[in-house]
């Protein structure tokens, strides 16, 4: 499988897609551009974040931002309040829970059902 090319499937923003899984977890692909994706929580689950391609900015609840770069990779733990955005394109993986909602414990406009991400 290329990420490269499997991203060139992905045309909406925001909207995860599943491109694997591992036994209970899923391997996601996802575009980000803008500000969208609102403060959230994964009550119980861990979320990594692999970014393949641009910037994103990470904010973590009373915590300072920062930016993830190409080839970053960062684990946010279950329970911790978080967002990102990024100004420009920016292409990222995801490893998360199959039982993972994509914005958490928050729905909005850009809320993703799993069933929708194959």
């Amino acid at each position: 499988m290329n990420l490269t090319q499997k991203l060139t499937g992905i045309s909406d923003y925001f909207s995860p897609k599943i491109i694997g899984e591992v036994n209970d977890v899923y391997i996601k692909l996802a575009k980000i551009k803008g500000d969208k994706v609102p403060w959230h929580t994964h009550e119980t689950e861990d979320e990594l974040f692999y970014i393949i391609k641009g910037e994103l900015l990470f904010e973590i609840e009373n915590q300072e931002p920062f930016k993830m770069k190409e080839g970053d990779l960062f684990i946010v733990k279950g329970g911790i309040t978080h967002r990102v955005s990024s100004k420009a394109e920016c292409h990222i993986m995801l490893i998360e829970n199959k039982t993972t909602l994509h914005t958490g414990n928050v729905i909005n406009d850009i809320t993703t059902p799993i069933k929708n991400q194959k």
